[in-house]
C-alpha cells in the first residue's frame, strides 16, 4: 500500500477534465486533497501547507485570469498546467497523455512511496493443482524456450505473480520475464519469494541471463534488456525510457518484437497504466493480452488501463490466469504451433 504519498491539488473548470485528471492522479498513487473548479474552490487551500502540488487544467484562462493570479500570489506549492484536455479512458491515445503527466508530476514530486514486505510473502494454499497435460511431456525441450510470456506487475503484484506461478506445473513449456515496479534492492530479495513455494527458479535477469524453461527471470531496474533470437538478455546501454523502471511497455515491446506469435503477456495488480501502450501493439503480432481482474487485485488501477485499450481478451484471477495459460499452450501444442 501507498505510505506518505504526496497530496495533490486539482483545479478544472469542467467538470469531465476533472474527474479524469482526478481518475488519472489517483491511479499512479497519489492522493487527491482538492478536485475543484475555480469558482468553488475553498481559498484557504491556496496557501495550505497540506498539499504539495496543484495541477490546473483551464479551457477558459481569460475568464478565471482573477483567480489565477491569486493563485499565483496565494500559494508557496508548485504548479503544473496540464496540457489540455484528457482523451476518452477508452481512446489509444489516453494512455500517452496519462503517461506524459506522470513525467511531468515527477519533476515535481517523484513517485509515491509504496511499501513493499515481500518477507511477509507466506505460501500460499490454494485448491487449484494443475495437472501436466500429456502434451507436455512429450514436447522435446531445445535450448530455446518455444514461449516467452511477459509479466508484469506493480502495487500488490508480488502476491497476484506468486499465486499464478505456485498454480503452474513444473512442465509448462513457457519462459517468463517478469517486470516488477520495485526499488532496485529488493530484486534479490523479490527473486527469492517468488518461486519459494513451487518448481520454477527465479533470478535477476541480468544481461547475458537465458531465458528457459522452469525458470522466471527479473527484469533489472538499472538498464534496459533486448533479446536475442535464442532468448539470451542483452543490456542495451540504456536505462528504462519513461517513469518506471523497469517499464513494461519496453519489456512488452521488446520480448514482442523478438518472439512475436511465441509471446504473451499479463498484466498484474498495479498502480498507473504501465503496460497499456506496448500491450495493444503486441496483439498485433497475435499474441495475448491478459490481465488479472479487478476483485482479485489489490491495486486495479495497472490492468484496468490494459483493459480501457480493449486489446485484453481475458481476465481473471491468479488462479484461473494460470488454468488459462495452460490451456493456450496445450491448444498450441495441438495446432503444432510450438
Amino acid at each position: 500500500m501507498t505510505s506518505g504519498s504526496p497530496r495533490i491539488g486539482i483545479i478544472a473548470d469542467t467538470t469531465l477534465q476533472g474527474h479524469l485528471l482526478s481518475s488519472a492522479v489517483r491511479g499512479q498513487g497519489y492522493e487527491v486533497a482538492v478536485n475543484s473548479d475555480p469558482g468553488n474552490i475553498e481559498l484557504h487551500w491556496l496557501s495550505s501547507d497540506k498539499l504539495d502540488l496543484w495541477v490546473v487544467d483551464l479551457n477558459h484562462e481569460d475568464r478565471w485570469q482573477n483567480f489565477l493570479d491569486q493563485l499565483l500570489e496565494d500559494t508557496s506549492k508548485p504548479i503544473l498546467f496540464s496540457d489540455g484536455q484528457a482523451p476518452a479512458r477508452n481512446s489509444p491515445l489516453y494512455p500517452r497523455w496519462e503517461r506524459r503527466l506522470l513525467s511531468k508530476m515527477l519533476n515535481y514530486v517523484g513517485r509515491p512511496k509504496v511499501e513493499v514486505k515481500l518477507e511477509s510473502l507466506l505460501p500460499v494454499r490454494t485448491a487449484v493443482n494443475i495437472p501436466t497435460p500429456a502434451e507436455f511431456r512429450t514436447l522435446p525441450m531445445g535450448a530455446s524456450p518455444q514461449w516467452v510470456w511477459v509479466l508484469g506487475a506493480s502495487l500488490g503484484g508480488p502476491t497476484a505473480v506468486k499465486l499464478f506461478l505456485d498454480c503452474l506445473p513444473a512442465e509448462l513449456p513457457v519462459a517468463f520475464i517478469l517486470a516488477q515496479h520495485i526499488d532496485n534492492g529488493f530484486l534479490e530479495t523479490l527473486a527469492g519469494v517468488l518461486c519459494r513455494d513451487n518448481s520454477f527458479k527465479c533470478r535477476v535477469g541480468y544481461d547475458g541471463e537465458q531465458l528457459s524453461h522452469g525458470t522466471v527471470l527479473i527484469a533489472p531496474v538499472e538498464y534496459e534488456v533486448a533479446f536475442t533470437e535464442a532468448g539470451r538478455l542483452l543490456s542495451t546501454g540504456k536505462v528504462w525510457e519513461g517513469p518506471y523502471s523497469p517499464s513494461i511497455d519496453q519489456v512488452i515491446s521488446n520480448v514482442s518484437a523478438r518472439f512475436k506469435g511465441r509471446s504473451g503477456a499479463i498484466l498484474f495488480s498495479g498502480m498507473g497504466n504501465d503496460g497499456s501502450i506496448a500491450g495493444p501493439l503486441m496483439t498485433q503480432h497475435g499474441a495475448p493480452l491478459w490481465a488479472q481482474d479487478a476483485g482479485s487485485c489489490a491495486c486495479s488501477s495497472q490492468p484496468d488501463a490494459a483493459r480501457d485499450t480493449g486489446c485484453v481478451s481475458y481476465s481473471g484471477s491468479p488462479e484461473k490466469l494460470a488454468l488459462a495459460l495452460v490451456e493456450h499452450v496445450r491448444q498450441d501444442i495441438r495446432r503444432g504451433l510450438s
